[in-house]
């Protein structure tokens, strides 16, 4: 007889092989069962996906209604509470849920700003940031126009006259008083102001339930502070909002910024995301929610407003905490994976059992389950004890050749349905806000199966959606494959392309009009051309060469530049990462797309800011100036006093002139530190104003001539012997 522990543990490997899709087979196939039907109601169990995935947002009418919805959703999902919650005084509006769109009564509306002087007429080009689309600025921690540049690192702004090179200086460098041990994250600059980012949290006393003593509840802020910078020496804060959550992202658009946010929901009583200036409310935005449940709840923040009126409105969405954005020139696109309760899985197991398991088992161990199934008399929770010692007494009666048979048919039923699962799970849900000025609207939500590689996976043309997304889960075996799909308006899923490059992840992708240009790697780079000139996506031509590229950059309709890494396989036949690697593409013949010019940078360990940031990279092509940052690992520095070996690291930027005819040309190298050892206080960044290359790292600005890159000034940017004046 078999060990009863055993067959406990035989029924439990069915179960985890159905998890984790590891299962060692036993057996030769079983003769074809009868077929099954499903017991009552009583004891049925949902469909393969049970949780409904509502398209109706719905807007809570009472912070009390909040609170009972995130209390029902920590219950249902076995969420663990964050205690220290607290329902602020001002949250709760008796009459009626305050617009988010009504930013203040109006006898209490502030002035109006003052009306900005006119800037100078600007007489030299410049660069700006490197974007994603047109027309829509990202932040960065250095921007510049066509006579200044400013930087923001650690608490400190740093204004520069950067032009004319060569009497370039430092005007002011001030403090912004902020949280000791937080930093000024990234700026946008619009004519005299700038929109200053940086995060702080909030604090307020109250008293737990059932508790005499006071405690703290905490809550991140996000701070946005406009700066007029018209007078040089004497910057001035126009406005300091501030949003309760963590920075998630912002745009510019025009004359209006829009900030996207985060905020924990503080079970079991929520903080409800506020708008204050200073330390006054301004706006309490609506909150909307779906009935589509999650793992974890969070309150996006949407926020909007413009840089030089007087104006701001907001909107929060009750949903999973916001990931990557892609922002168009009309819609906001917040993206995260999906992220079921706790519960769903649970019920997974029974589903697991019920559909995939049971159908495959002898006909008359079906009956009996059944019979034990449908007997009311029979308590819940002794049903499955009672299953249990039947298939104990079932596996007990069989061969071993007979149990073989049985287990490796039901792993091949376990194997199909969590593959259908996996598909039908792992998912990224995409959210679509309309924008129109600082009105937000709210217009519709699509979930694609996949996860997003970042911001560049995603575009918008006309009314159509583009979403690329690699698909990758493990039943039985990995499976991994890679899809584009597209969306109309409404963001319904009108096209696909599926299973693109099997066993292979995205590393980049580009969309460019009518085409889409998308990397993938695992041993080599197939480079695709992809066309989206239809809803149905197909590939045009693929081209296969070593390495792979982590960011692509058009350089004209028919050409694309990728920037990633060089790979070669070793002597073990595995794939060995090599130097910094810049290619051009030759898309012409979009069936046959051809690798024009290849440079490799460094070895082994070189690295490029813009492998992780596009906006580290400087291109030009009526310029002809392609200016990349690079760390570059020269030959090890050995000290016998020290007991490991410290790497020499060249760093700076490699500046090359590209044409289609001969491809890269390297015009120079600009050394900012050749050392041991990292410095990692500041990212690098390359920006032109007129003939000027300014290249800047954490503690240096150099300036060289774009043709021929000799040095013309370079200037520090710190120096520890000044006194820093803080503003307010």
């Amino acid at each position: 007889m078999l060990n009863t522990k055993l067959l406990v543990g035989i029924v439990a490997a069915i179960s985890i092989a159905g998890s984790f899709g590891v299962f060692v087979s036993l057996m030769p196939p079983n003769p074809p069962p009868v077929p099954y039907t499903a017991p009552p109601q009583e004891f049925e169990e949902p469909e393969l996906v049970t949780l409904s995935d509502s398209q109706n947002m719905k807007k809570f009418s009472s912070y009390d209604e909040i609170e009972e919805f995130v209390a029902s959703a920590q219950s249902s999902n076995y969420a663990y509470p964050t205690h220290g919650g607290i329902r602020e005084p001002f949250v709760r509006v008796d009459a009626q849920w305050t617009s988010g769109r009504e930013v203040m009564e109006e006898d209490s509306a502030p002035a109006p700003a003052p009306p900005m002087e006119p800037s100078p007429a600007k007489d030299e080009e410049y660069s700006t940031t490197n974007v994603q689309v047109e027309n829509v600025d990202e932040p960065d921690f250095l921007k510049n126009d066509d006579k200044y540049a400013y930087i923001v690192s650690g608490d400190k702004l740093t204004i520069i006259e950067a032009h004319p090179a060569e009497s370039a200086k430092i005007i002011l460098k001030i403090g912004l008083d902020i949280p000791q041990g937080q930093s000024l994250q990234n700026i946008f600059l619009n004519k005299d102001r700038l929109v200053i980012f940086y995060q702080d949290h909030s604090e307020t006393d109250y008293i737990p339930e059932y508790g005499f003593a006071p405690s703290k509840a905490y809550s991140a802020l996000s701070h946005a502070v406009i700066l007029d910078v018209s007078d040089k020496e004497n910057p001035r804060i126009v406005k300091d909002y501030s949003i309760n959550g963590y920075y998630n992202g912002a745009r510019m658009i025009g004359d209006n910024v829009y900030l996207v946010t985060v905020n924990e929901v503080n079970y079991p009583r929520p903080i409800i995301p506020l708008i204050r200036e200073a330390s006054d409310v301004i706006v309490r935005p609506d909150v909307f929610y779906f009935d589509n449940p999650e793992q974890y709840y969070n309150f996006n923040t949407v926020t909007a407003f413009g840089i030089f009126e007087d104006k701001i409105s907001a909107e929060t969405f009750l949903m999973s905490g916001s990931g990557t954005l892609y922002v168009s020139e009309s819609n906001i696109y917040i993206t995260y994976q999906k992220n079921l309760p706790y519960n769903y899985y649970q019920a997974q197991e029974k589903n697991r059992f019920f559909d995939a398991i049971l159908p495959v088992l002898p006909s008359d161990v079906q009956q009996k389950i059944t019979t034990i199934t449908q007997d009311s008399t029979i308590p819940e929770q002794e049903k499955w004890n009672r299953v249990s010692d039947l298939l104990q007494d079932v596996y007990n009666r069989m061969s071993q050749s007979e149990k073989s048979a049985l287990f490796e048919e039901i792993q091949d039923a376990i194997s199909k349905y969590d593959d259908k699962v996996q598909q039908q799970t792992l998912k990224t849900v995409v959210h679509k806000i309309a924008m129109d000025g600082i009105s937000l609207k709210y217009v519709a939500k699509a979930e694609v199966p996949g996860r997003l590689l970042n911001q560049f996976s995603m575009d918008e043309s006309g009314d159509r959606f583009r979403i690329a997304t690699t698909m990758e889960y493990y039943a039985y075996k990995p499976v991994l494959y890679n899809n584009v799909y597209v969306l109309d308006r409404g963001m319904n899923v009108v096209g696909s392309l599926e299973k693109i490059a099997p066993d292979e992840s995205i590393y980049s992708t580009r969309f460019m009009g009518d085409r889409l240009y998308m990397v993938t790697f695992k041993r080599i780079d197939p480079f695709f051309v992809i066309d989206m000139s239809a809803d149905t996506p197909k590939v045009l031509g693929a081209l296969k060469i070593p390495g792979y590229s982590n960011y692509l950059h058009p350089y004209d309709e028919n050409h694309v530049i990728g920037i990633g890494k060089e790979t070669k396989e070793n002597q073990y036949g595995g794939t060995e990462v090599l130097g910094v690697k810049i290619a051009l593409f030759d898309v012409t013949n979009v069936a046959n797309p051809v690798e024009l010019d290849v440079e490799t940078i460094g070895k082994q360990g070189t690295e490029s800011d813009v492998l992780y940031d596009h906006k580290a990279l400087l291109f030009d092509r009526e310029k002809n100036i392609f200016s990349i940052p690079i760390w570059e690992h020269n030959q090890m520095v050995y000290d016998s006093n020290r007991p490991y070996v410290e790497p020499n690291v060249w760093r700076g930027f490699y500046v090359y002139g590209i044409s289609t005819d001969s491809g890269f040309a390297l015009k120079g190298k600009i050394v900012h530190s050749n050392s041991t050892g990292y410095d990692y206080s500041m990212a690098s960044r390359s920006f032109y104003i007129g003939d000027v290359l300014y290249t800047v790292t954490s503690n240096l600005m150099k300036m060289n001539d774009i043709s021929d890159l000799h040095e013309i000034n370079q200037l520090k940017l710190r120096d520890e012997t000044k006194i820093i004046r803080y503003i307010d």
